[in-house]
């Protein structure tokens, strides 16, 4: 974004930058009324109605705080350049990101999960996305590994990322397996369609980027969670955000048991988990969801050149199977 499109879009709102700096994809402005975040829209045309009446709904939710959206003079929370670029402006709140090494501030943020997906079963006027049935999703999964190896197969000469892939490919092909057939056999099906017809909705990137803690240096119970980035919100089975905030942390934890364990226990105070829940996040957990977004990158990048870190990912990936292993057979009595 250049200069000049910069001050187009914040002369369209009733703010006096002081100055303004780059950020993770957005600008950071310093103003005459506190932060605010400009981030261009990458959600589509047809769901940013949604996205706001969701912001909308849970700005009007004392408990609950986020980067709410701002409107412009014309009372649009869009704003579009002269070139046709479109914007939208948020408050930024005062704090850090949640850090990963501290267990009270990962506890914090789970339960703070809880209360969001509680505020987040609401039908919407306009209706938002949902999310695609996981069987479906799991088998085109499986295929294109299937066509990963097959395409490795014939790569000559093999690089180590090519031999690092085919050497574990039928152990992972084999958890992928376990959890598709899980899946089959689960009360999936009946908690997808009370999900989508009951208008649940997940965050959709509940990770600890977009999770903020307010008041550092206070006492653990007055620190205060920010939640942002709401664009890949969906209905969907709204564990599937425990699911993946579980396993983004625990991947950095090393599948600590206790930590898992405790996490899941400070979602389920406030929202408990019910039977069917605890066996989604386990079949979840069982597919090797790393090791396919590894080898689904590979097959659509430059296959000349394989980075040091895409072989590094797929070690990691690897090694961290034993620890994950050992998790779900402690924590979920699964053992493949």
């Amino acid at each position: 974004m250049q200069e000049y499109e910069i001050n187009n879009v914040l002369g369209q709102y009733d703010i006096t930058v002081n100055s303004t700096r780059r950020t993770r994809g957005a600008i950071l402005c310093d103003t005459d009324r506190g932060v605010f975040l400009l981030r261009e829209v990458v959600t589509s045309d047809s769901r940013v109605p949604a996205l706001f009446e969701l912001y909308e709904h849970l700005g009007r939710q004392s408990c609950m705080q986020a980067d709410f959206p701002v409107k412009n003079r014309e009372g649009s929370y869009v704003s579009v350049t002269e070139e046709g670029g479109k914007y939208v402006l948020k408050r930024w709140p005062s704090g850090r990101e949640c850090d990963i090494r501290k267990t009270t501030e990962l506890l914090k943020a789970s339960g703070n999960l809880a209360k969001l997906h509680i505020l987040m079963q609401k039908e919407l006027e306009h209706e938002a996305c949902a999310a695609v049935h996981m069987k479906e999703e799991y088998i085109r999964h499986n295929r294109e590994l299937k066509k990963v190896r097959r395409f490795m197969r014939g790569v000559s000469p093999k690089g180590e990322f090519e031999f690092a892939f085919l050497k574990c490919f039928d152990q992972m092909f084999c958890w992928a397996g376990a959890a598709l057939e899980l899946l089959e056999n689960s009360g999936y099906d009946r908690l997808y369609a009370k999900s989508i017809e009951g208008s649940h909705m997940t965050h959709g990137e509940y990770n600890y980027h977009n999770i903020l803690m307010a008041q550092a240096g206070q006492p653990m119970a007055q620190m205060t969670v920010i939640t942002t980035n709401f664009e890949k919100f969906r209905r969907d089975v709204q564990v599937e955000d425990l699911y993946y905030f579980l396993r983004k942390i625990l991947e950095k934890q090393g599948w600590r048991e206790r930590l898992g364990d405790n996490l899941m226990n400070a979602y389920s105070a406030i929202k408990p988990l019910t039977e069917e829940e605890l066996e989604y996040i386990k079949v979840r957990l069982i597919y090797p969801e790393k090791f396919w977004k590894i080898a689904n990158s590979y097959y659509r990048s430059n296959k000349a050149w394989i980075s040091a870190k895409s072989i590094e990912k797929i070690q990691t990936a690897i090694r961290q199977t034993e620890e994950k292993e050992r998790f779900l057979n402690n924590i979920f009595s699964f053992h493949l």
